[in-house]
Order: C-alpha cells, then structure tokens, then sequence
C-alpha cells in the first residue's frame, strides 16, 4: 500500500485529505507542522508528501528544503499546496523536479489523477 504524508497547520484539511485518500486505497498520516513532519519522517519516508506552503514554525518550502538536505536520493515526492501561487513560489517549484505545486482550494480530482500518474511512471520504471 502506498503510503502518504499529509502537512498542514488546517487540521479540517488534513481531515478532509486524509478521508479522501484513505477511500482511495492509500496508508495516510498527518502532521500538524513541519517539525511534526520531519519526525515522522525519520520514522518511515512515504511515498508522497502533501504539504501546505504557508505554516507556522516552518514553512512548507522550508520542509522541502530540509528534506533535499536529508534524504537526497530517496526523499518522498512532494505536493505543494498553496492558496498564494505569485512567481517566486513557481521559480523555486520548477528548480525541484520532485515537487509539483496545486493550487488551493485542492481539486480531489486532479489530486487523484496526479498520484496516479506518478504511480504509474514509477511503475514503468521499475520494468
């Protein structure tokens, strides 16, 4: 079963996605901050993490950058979500090819077809 991360200081969010996802077949857990994240981290890495980018304590491009630093070669792939989409969040997001960036209200949708798709090539690699 694939497993995900959820981050995001909006416990209803968390809910909401985590709901969702577990309907969908996914293992889910939840972090309520990026340190919360990073300790769960340390514990298993999921195979995806979905994190919000505004976040008190440490910001969800913070999160990302520590990860990178930690776990260069085997870190989760990442879901940005963001409410505030200006240029600067864009550049950094295009700099990381493990990231992807969703706009906020998150589309259930679109989430679903984009883990599927990564699942799919990741599966086509393994061939």
């Amino acid at each position: 079963m694939k497993k995900i991360l959820i981050t995001d200081d909006e416990p209803h969010v968390s809910l909401l996605l985590k709901q969702f996802l577990e309907r969908a077949g996914y293992s889910v857990s939840t972090a309520l901050n990026g340190e919360q994240a990073l300790a769960c981290l340390a514990e298993q890495i999921p195979d995806v993490l979905i994190t919000d980018v505004q976040m008190p304590k440490m910001s969800g491009l913070e999160l990302c950058e520590t990860i990178a630093g930690r776990y260069p070669e085997f870190g989760p792939f990442i879901i940005l979500m963001t409410s505030r989409t200006d240029r600067d969040i864009r550049l950094w997001v295009e700099q990381h090819s493990q990231i992807m960036l969703m706009e906020k209200p998150l589309s259930m949708r679109r989430l679903a077809l984009q883990l599927s798709q990564h699942f799919e090539a990741l599966g086509s690699c393994n061939l």
